[in-house]
């Protein structure tokens, strides 16, 4: 069977309110934009007012945090499958998902401690947990449920994690360069 010919199981009847604040990625495919030595990479969602998701994707790039913002919202209302679209409010260095990108929550545990989160196309994978580290037999079990839904596991990379974790300093200078960049890379 062809690697796009299987519909990817997603979760069904995702608690917002029960899946939002922080998460630390323990692994990724990462996207071209993340910086590739990218470490204490995380997530942060709330919800807005208007139901949507705030996204807060931070990273730290040779001792400088990079951060880009944007929002998610359900792809589609009438359905309780977990699939979110995302969209970011400024053209990112670092996205963790690209600048509109599928997000799609493959599995979760009962208790909304790790997720594993792709999208249609396979080429990016992400493993999220709570904790800035996960013990090795659950990674593996993760690693299986993703080769499973069709992914190439051998292009997973680690992400280096804090213990503990860095403080968010919203004061520092965010990263612009990522802006021509991405303007070059559409040819604008």
């Amino acid at each position: 069977m062809g690697k796009g010919s299987k519909e990817m199981t997603v979760v069904h009847g995702l608690d917002l309110n029960r899946y939002i604040g922080r998460w630390y990625e323990i692994a990724s495919i990462p996207s071209f934009f993340q910086p590739r030595d990218g470490v204490n990479t995380r997530a942060t969602y709330s919800l807005n007012a208007d139901g949507t998701v705030h996204v807060l994707n931070e990273t730290w790039s040779n001792g400088k945090r990079d951060s880009i913002e944007g929002s998610a919202y359900k792809a589609n209302p009438n359905n309780d499958e977990a699939k979110f679209k995302v969209k970011f409010y400024v053209p990112p260095f670092f996205p963790i998902i690209p600048v509109t990108g599928n997000y799609w929550v493959l599995f979760l545990d009962p208790d909304y401690t790790y997720a594993l989160i792709g999208e249609p196309a396979r080429s990016y994978l992400w493993i999220l947990s709570r904790t800035t580290h996960i013990d090795d037999e659950l990674y593996n079990q993760l690693l299986e449920k993703a080769k499973e839904e069709g992914y190439d596991v051998s292009k997973l990379h680690k992400t280096p994690q804090a213990d503990p974790p860095p403080e968010s300093d919203d004061a520092s200078p965010m990263d612009k360069k990522g802006i021509w960049w991405i303007k070059s890379l559409f040819g604008k």
